[in-house]
């Protein structure tokens, strides 16, 4: 069982859904699959987020609305897990132009140990029913990185995922999930964007309405 997927410059990457199929497809997202008015979009997302809550033992990292850092995250044993979610637009400009409803999340999920330097990456694709891997790779922690989240690893990147053998995809598959890594996910962060979406809309013409709006005291001669 499978879909195929187009996209992201047709990089590959490995998908395993909540059925425990797998699936190799080509980038991050699918045709679009629904075309809303916006305001409507926001109107009923933003309505609906306060139902939903991420799961446990997930939090949410405070700010997060205002920053553009990770937005849960949750302790395993001694490692601190933190996941920080984008959607397609951030990714390719453009990218879901025209969709306004957001089927395929971005995410970077680091796993990290005290003492340590650098982290543990994966650079995965959320779906309402499945979770991809595209990459793992060795990085400094994001309070180390000087220049953004988005730092180029410094050495070796490791193997092109879908090439590893399925025995490994396997068991870094089984290393997210047991952290909570998976597609229960996709309902708190797919809403937490609609509402980081509809806060920066409104600062936005708040921000424009500054400018544009008449002073209150005006006089215009005849």
């Amino acid at each position: 069982m499978g879909r195929k997927m187009e996209g992201f410059a047709g990089t590959a990457y490995d998908v395993k859904s909540a059925a425990g199929n797998r699936f190799v497809g080509r980038g991050f997202y699918d045709t679009p699959i629904s075309q809303r008015p916006l305001s409507r979009s926001f109107q009923n997302e933003s309505s609906s987020v306060q139902k939903v809550s991420p799961p446990s033992p997930f939090s949410i990292v405070k700010g997060a609305l205002d920053a553009d850092g990770p937005v849960l995250k949750r302790s395993y044993g001694d490692e601190e897990i933190s996941i920080r979610v984008m959607r397609l637009a951030n990714i390719i400009p453009g990218g879901d132009e025209g969709d306004d409803e957001i089927n395929q999340l971005f995410l970077h999920v680091d796993v990290s140990k005290p003492g340590q330097e650098d982290c543990l990456n994966f650079l995965c694709g959320l779906y309402p029913d499945a979770v991809g891997i595209h990459s793992v790779s060795m990085r400094p922690k994001p309070q180390l990185q000087s220049s953004g989240y988005l730092v180029p690893p410094n050495q070796y990147n490791g193997p092109v995922f879908e090439d590893l053998d399925e025995k490994m995809r396997d068991a870094l598959h089984s290393y997210i999930e047991e952290r909570g890594v998976n597609e229960d996910l996709f309902p708190f962060l797919q809403a937490w964007l609609y509402v980081r979406d509809h806060r920066n809309l409104m600062h936005w013409f708040k921000r424009v309405g500054t400018v544009i709006s008449e002073p209150k005291s005006s006089s215009i001669d005849a």
